[in-house]
């Protein structure tokens, strides 16, 4: 089997160029998402998703930690694009058109925000705590 690095590197490129077009496209999806949010023709089920949405892209804690090797990572390149794609799907058809133009007139600014991150990290802790405390009255023994 002749090896061809030209051809691997060619791959390569359109892979990452695929990869570049795509992540443009989910930040003006998510713009579109946020604008949308505030928009008061939007139902009360497609806020639902795009809060859930939002707040999960834009949360510094992930359900699988970026450090695992692979998953870590797949859960972002899945779980976020699932949710804008499912919340721009409620969004009314109108509402989404408007709010594209917006978003690309004037795109929100997320700067960070330590305040939301110390908010996303406490809830976290609290929803493991409750979590391990549930679990250690599964497997503690009984007297």
């Amino acid at each position: 089997m002749e090896k061809n690095p030209q051809r691997l590197f060619k791959a390569l490129a359109s892979f990452r160029d695929a990869l570049k077009s795509r992540a443009r496209a989910l930040k003006k999806d998510l713009a579109v998402v946020y604008y949308a949010f505030g928009h008061a023709q939007t139902g009360l089920p497609a806020r639902l998703v795009m809060g859930l949405a939002l707040a999960y892209a834009l949360s510094p804690v992930d359900l699988i930690p970026d450090f695992i090797p692979v998953l870590g990572y797949l859960d972002d390149l899945i779980i976020v694009p699932a949710l804008i794609a499912l919340a721009l799907k409620l969004i009314p058809e109108e509402v989404r058109a408007e709010c594209a133009t917006k978003a690309e007139a004037n795109p929100p600014s997320l700067r960070k925000n330590w305040v939301t991150g110390v908010i996303f990290i406490a809830i976290w802790a609290l929803v493991l705590f409750w979590i391990g405390s549930k679990l250690f009255v599964l497997v503690s023994p009984r007297s």
